[in-house]
């Protein structure tokens, strides 16, 4: 068996759009069914979801079959708990709360087998498809993508030394956690986060690298792609829950 091709990582590379939807929901049902919406990516969280490694696993294999490639956020920039995801199966990693290069460039080690970096070996795990996959502890590096997040003002004045680390292929913004870092706590949508915002993609796109964005807000969205943004998730599972429920609710207890 040959190695599985990374399409959102070449998608990004080459500049292409791409949308995604958030999945909070922990559940491999849910993903199933979003999986086959059209969505390029799914966003399956474990850092402010209740999402342990075996769940992770059920929504990786659940959507197999759709458009979207999954793309999964560790609870923190840790080498073990990145090794057990990539293990189980993502090709795609998110990492939180990137401050600088130096924990850039350890989110890269993390990802990558020695001598680039220092995940740990296993030839038998869902990555390899059980051993499967011809050579794959020489190939797999190439088609991990490594995604970052910057979600406050330390992290933007460390933006081009963060995006220009040899590994990551993206840089992520974080709204809510960069509002809070400029003293707008809750509000994404002030003119100084949002100036900050649009700084970012141009600032990226000077040095090539990717930038990519949450916001349930169509028009929001909108304007990000208009600014840049390449990978942009316009939504959540939980969000589309709970918006449809209340929706139908209301027509009937009005």
């Amino acid at each position: 068996m040959e190695l599985q091709r990374n399409e959102f990582k070449h998608a990004i590379a080459a500049g292409k759009l791409q949308i995604g939807l958030w999945n909070s929901l922990c559940s491999n049902i849910v993903t199933e069914i979003v999986s086959y919406s059209g969505f390029d990516w799914l966003l399956l969280d474990t850092e402010h979801s209740p999402n342990e490694l075996p769940a992770v696993m059920a929504q990786l294999q659940s959507v197999q079959r759709g458009t979207a490639t999954p793309i999964v956020r560790p609870a923190w920039n840790d080498t073990v708990l990145i090794k057990r995801i990539l293990d189980v199966g993502a090709q795609s990693i998110l990492v939180p709360f990137v401050q600088n290069a130096e924990e850039a460039r350890r989110a890269v080690a993390a990802t990558r087998y020695p001598p680039e970096g220092v995940r740990g070996i296993t030839g038998s795990g869902r990555a390899s498809r059980y051993g499967r996959t011809k050579d794959y502890l020489k190939k797999a590096n190439s088609e991990i993508c490594l995604l970052v997040q910057t979600e406050t003002r330390e992290a933007l004045e460390q933006l081009e030394a963060i995006a220009s680390v040899d590994g990551v292929d993206g840089v992520f913004v974080g709204p809510a956690d960069l509002s809070a870092s400029f003293g707008h706590i809750g509000n994404p949508q002030h003119p100084e986060v949002q100036k900050a915002i649009q700084d970012v993609a141009t600032r990226l796109k000077k040095v090539g690298k990717p930038a990519g964005i949450l916001t349930p807000v169509e028009e929001e969205a909108r304007r990000y792609i208009e600014w840049g943004y390449t990978f942009v998730a316009v939504g959540s599972d939980l969000g589309l829950v709970a918006k449809g429920a209340d929706t139908l609710a209301a027509k009937f207890k009005k």
